[in-house]
């Protein structure tokens, strides 16, 4: 069967429901993209960042929106995936914490190609940061690059001339300047969920490194932080 008529606005957006990807969805659909938002239900710890994904989509005018679900809790290894492994609430400590999730962005990205490949898009936007983040080696400017090589060396549409890009915009930016941005393009912050152990709810621990950095980004944007804690 032949591949579709490539529609190079088309692109595929990873979703987590958290404040990095929602800002990196609406600078997607600034940029005119038609936008098909990917989530993964992976075994994490709550179901409350995945309603997020739905509200975040909803509200910034995806075209689609579409949640996969992979049991990457059958391999634990994280405290994100095994409930056995306490999530670190003390402070943010150098290293690779124990909240990495083994190949967790390769995953999702080998899935948004599979869907960029089939919806004929020749971009797919990913919210990996490498300033204040914690420490994850899948978040790197390298593993982007190194990823965006294979996915041209690995699909059909590659081969055939339909080149793919893979678009990491946060990359660089610190965390206030993501919500500025974020805030000059309209999201709405209190739909998304970034704490790693949020209750049925969505409302967040307040501890956990993820809440740490997102609380210290809303203070050094000048943002008023519409988080919901418990």
């Amino acid at each position: 069967m032949s591949m579709p008529a490539v529609e190079p606005m088309n692109a595929v957006v990873l979703l987590s429901g958290g404040l990095d990807s929602a800002t990196v969805l609406a600078m997607a659909r600034q940029q005119g993209y038609a936008c098909y938002c990917l989530s993964l239900d992976y075994g994490q710890r709550h179901r409350a960042e995945l309603d997020a994904a739905a509200r975040v989509a909803a509200a910034l005018g995806a075209r689609a929106h579409r949640v996969v679900k992979l049991d990457l809790a059958a391999f634990g290894g994280s405290a994100l995936t095994d409930t056995s492994i306490a999530v670190p609430v003390d402070g943010i400590e150098p290293g690779i914490p124990v909240t990495y999730v083994p190949a967790r962005n390769t995953i999702l990205l080998s899935l948004a190609l599979a869907w960029a490949e089939v919806l004929a898009a020749r971009h797919i936007f990913f919210g990996a940061n490498a300033v204040d983040y914690s420490g994850y080696p899948d978040c790197r400017g390298e593993f982007v690059s190194a990823f965006q090589h294979m996915a041209n060396l690995a699909t059909k549409a590659a081969v055939e001339g339909a080149s793919l890009t893979v678009h990491a915009p946060i990359i660089e930016l610190s965390k206030a300047e993501i919500i500025q941005r974020g805030t000059t393009l309209g999201v709405d912050y209190g739909l998304t969920v970034s704490c790693y152990q949020a209750d049925a709810a969505g409302r967040a621990c307040g501890a956990c490194d993820s809440c740490r950095l997102r609380r210290a980004g809303f203070e050094a944007a000048g943002v008023t932080d519409p988080t919901h804690y418990r």
